[in-house]
Parts: structure tokens; sequence; C-alpha cells
């Protein structure tokens, strides 16, 4: 017997448009149906829906630009129709519809992240599927996610979600652009993210949305950090959210990896933006890693950007590859001055005397 799951359902412009300016209502309803069919299965399913602007400009007789205002106001117009819409078509398979609107500041702040969370579980436990968008009306490049791709990642965090789907207009991730190179092959399964993976993935495939491949392998590697499958496949197949339900898996997975069970540990993965970044060599590497050590001046060889104490930082290796993450107790000016340095030089160094441990293994994930 199958174990009830929760199901992250990311569907891109593209899918809900079929690359037209228009909302492609009778591919809504089919994606519908295959929803109602999880449901019927006993899992419980979230939708994170583009197409507000695709909506709103539909709803416009006059034209409009692709500035970001222009942007704004037809989210403003084509959010309520996309909900409305969302709401008439699962309304006749009986399933009630909640929306909600989020912004980056609604996962960096703590308490917001988990009043977030505290409004998502409370759907799914009355049986309502979740929509979710990025609040496009208001939201400014401070306080965007940017794209859906990467907001469904922090969704699946939010509500400790099996899957991920990211339906799109590719079947996959590809060896290849598979636009420009016939031969490219389609990657059934990836385990490790990695440059050359990066590389693979190019910009966006239509002019309608904001996300490409490199987004949607972004999102994949922030969710399978915290414990959630990803499946990345071509929105209009037959019966493709099902399919990646079963065997007959369609388009890349993305294995999960091991997740942090403290909640506090999975918001430092999906919350804040990092302020700034901490240079550590090999054996303070090896330290976090192997011997699940907190980062002592000792292992720094240096420290970029501004931040204060309390900030989220990366932890980055001599290639600036980020090796952790967490909350740090030294201001960039400190951390510079007590580079390198023993534990009992630190009060010395900095006239006061706070501690020797510069980020605790308690306020730390490893990446």
């Amino acid at each position: 017997m199958r174990r009830e799951q929760v199901i992250v359902v990311k569907l891109g412009t593209s899918v809900l448009t079929g690359g037209t300016d228009k909302l492609d209502k009778a591919h809504m309803v089919e994606l519908v149906r295959q929803c109602s069919e999880l449901k019927k299965q006993g899992h419980q399913v979230i939708l994170v829906s583009s197409g507000a602007v695709a909506a709103g400009r539909e709803q416009l007789i006059k034209p409009c630009g692709r500035g970001l205002i222009d942007k704004q106001m037809l989210a403003a117009v084509g959010q309520g129709q996309l909900i409305h819409i969302w709401q008439s078509l699962f309304a006749l398979y009986g399933i009630n519809v909640g929306q909600m609107l989020l912004t980056r500041a609604d996962v960096d702040d703590r308490e917001r992240y988990l009043n977030a969370r505290d409004t998502l579980n409370a759907l799914l436990s009355h049986d309502v599927v979740p929509i979710i968008n990025e609040n496009d009306a208001v939201a400014t490049s401070e306080i965007k996610v940017g794209d859906n791709d990467n907001l469904s990642a922090l969704v699946a965090i939010l509500a400790n979600a099996n899957k991920l789907l990211l339906l799109t207009d590719q079947e996959g991730l590809f060896t290849s652009d598979p636009r420009t190179n016939t031969d490219a092959k389609l990657i059934d399964e990836v385990t490790h993210i990695n440059d050359e993976l990066r590389q693979l993935a190019g910009g966006s495939g239509t002019n309608l949305g904001t996300g490409g491949m490199a987004t949607k392998l972004q999102a994949a590697d922030v969710a399978r950090r915290a414990g959630v499958e990803v499946i990345i496949a071509k929105g209009a197949g037959n019966n493709v959210i099902l399919k990646c339900m079963s065997e007959q898996l369609p388009g890349t997975r993305f294995l999960k990896l091991t997740a942090p069970k403290d909640g506090r540990k999975k918001w430092l993965m999906a919350g804040p933006k990092s302020t700034g970044q901490i240079m550590i060599d090999a054996g303070a590497i090896a330290a976090l890693q192997n011997k699940g050590a907190s980062l002592l001046a000792k292992g720094i060889t240096n420290a970029f950007g501004r931040f204060e104490r309390g900030d989220l930082i990366d932890l980055i290796d001599t290639n600036n590859h980020v090796i952790a993450r967490g909350l740090t107790r030294f201001n960039q000016v400190e951390v510079n001055k007590i580079k390198g340095a023993h534990s009992e030089q630190i009060g010395e160094l900095l006239d006061f005397d706070s501690g020797a441990v510069v980020l605790h293994r308690d306020d730390l994930v490893l990446l």
C-alpha cells in the first residue's frame, strides 16, 4: 500500500499557455483531473502556478509593454482571474482551493516563515489545495524570490513535501540543448549537481516566463538538499503528473539527499539570502564535514561582503564553492581581524572576548 505523500506541482507559464499568449483552459482542466486523481489516491497536492501576467495580458484590450511596472499591473489584473479559473476547475471535482501569495520576505523572516508554514499545513489538513504564486503585483527586486521554480523549492521545504514536480515545455534535462542539437540525449537521473551539469542548462525557453532550465537546476538543488525528490518533465505530456508517481517516470529525476531534521536548519536552507562570504581552509572544511565541528577563526582565510553579527553568510572554499551557510557571531570587519588566529588570541585582537566560535554547529547547515 502506497504511503500518502505531499506533492508540489509547479506549472510554468509555457505549460499553462501552450506557448500562446492565452491560458490554455482545456489543458488546465486535464492537469486538474490528474491532481484530483492524486487526491483520490490519498496524496496531498500543492500547486505553484505561474500565469498571472499572461492572464492579465489576456484580459486587457489595450496593449501594454513588458517592463516591470507593466508586469506588476498585469499581475494585479491577472491574479484574480487566474485563481478564479483554478477555483472553477477544481470545483468540477468537488475540491476547494486556497490562494497564498508569497515574497522572499515571507521566508527570510523566521516568524513569517513559520506563519506561512502553519497556513500551508492548515490548508492541507482541511483537504484544501493551496494555489501559490509570488506576489508579483507588489514585489520588488529586493523581496522577490525571482521565479516560480525557486519559489516552488521553498514551498516544498515549507510543506515538508516528498516530491516536487517542475513541469515545463521541455522533456527534462538534456546532455545539450535539444532545440539546437538533434543528438542531445535526455538525462534520466541525477545524483550530483556540479558545474558541468549547470553548464548544460540554458536560458528561458520562451519569452512568456521568467525561468529556464538553469533556475530549475537551482530549485532542484535546494529542494533535494531538504530531502525532496525533484522531477523535471514536460507539462504537456500525457498523464505527466500521474506518471511522475509511477514507474513510468518521465523526464529527469533528481535523487533527494538526507535532510537535516532540525526545522531551523531547513529554514537556513530555504530562508534568507546570504549577505556575505567567509573563505575557509581545507582543515576547517574537513572538521565541519567529518567531525561535526563548529567554525573557529583558525580555519578562516578571508571574509567578503558586508555582514553583521547574526547575519546569514556562506562558507566557501578557495575555489569559491559554497560548503555551508549559517549565522555568524562576528561581523565582517571582526572576522578579517581574527582570521587564522588561535582561539586564545581573539580577545586581544578585538579588545573584547565573545568566544572562540565564529559559526556554531547549531547555526549552520552543510551544503
